[in-house]
């Protein structure tokens, strides 16, 4: 049976680097909305032997993720191995002075399509012997101008911890692990002009979480 690995937000940073490090086990089927990054991403994954389908496509289109995970049960029948890291991080902001658009789209994004995921992709888990979902924590939630972001970053991981626990022993298997701080776009968009060198690479942190899997 193919080890398969579900990247949603495959494209860039943590995802892209999750990918590469799953490519020699996994063949990996890479999500993400820029077809120019998954393309590049794909091009290192064959340069080291591994193999990827790429499907470029925004988590928050229900119907076409859904007709995605229709087509991964049509081909393989399971995902081994599911890994979430799509994200909007939305620009830094007091509370009160939040824009609405940028709220909607954080909600769209962090949480319902997070939420929307799971019902999705939880009966291709259950068809592997040991299925897994993972998610990743950055904890915002109460820290000043992190307004959009915290609060539903916090939303996607209180959906994931709800699940983790009602599946304790039903399956499939519920991980959720905290990266160390890596010179990523996201992390740009929040802390500007910080030194990037201090930073973990992502290659190397990439590797790290895959070994605690």
């Amino acid at each position: 049976m193919t080890k398969l690995a579900l990247i949603t937000g495959a494209s860039r940073g943590l995802g892209a680097a999750l990918a590469t490090a799953l490519a020699p086990t996994h063949h990996i089927v890479a999500v993400a909305r820029t077809t120019g990054a998954l393309e590049e991403l794909d091009d290192r994954i064959r340069a080291g032997g591994g193999t990827a389908t790429l499907a470029p496509m925004d988590v928050t289109n229900a119907d076409a993720m859904a007709h995605l995970c229709r087509d991964i049960y049509d081909r393989w029948g399971h995902v081994d191995l599911w890994l979430h890291t799509a994200i909007h991080a939305a620009p830094l902001s007091p509370s009160a002075h939040i824009a609405p658009k940028d709220l909607d789209k954080s909600l769209a994004i962090n949480a319902s399509a997070t939420a929307t995921l799971i019902r999705m992709v939880e009966p291709l888990l259950l068809s592997a012997p040991e299925g897994q979902a993972v998610f990743f924590d950055d904890p915002r939630a109460g820290q000043k101008f992190f307004g959009s972001y915290g609060a539903t970053k916090a939303a996607q991981m209180a959906l994931a911890r709800s699940w983790q626990t009602e599946t304790v022993n039903t399956g499939p298997k519920v991980s959720i692990l905290e990266p160390k701080p890596m010179p990523t776009a996201t992390r740009a968009r929040f802390f500007p002009g910080e030194d990037r060198a201090a930073l973990a690479d992502a290659t190397e942190e990439a590797a790290r979480l895959v070994a605690l899997l």
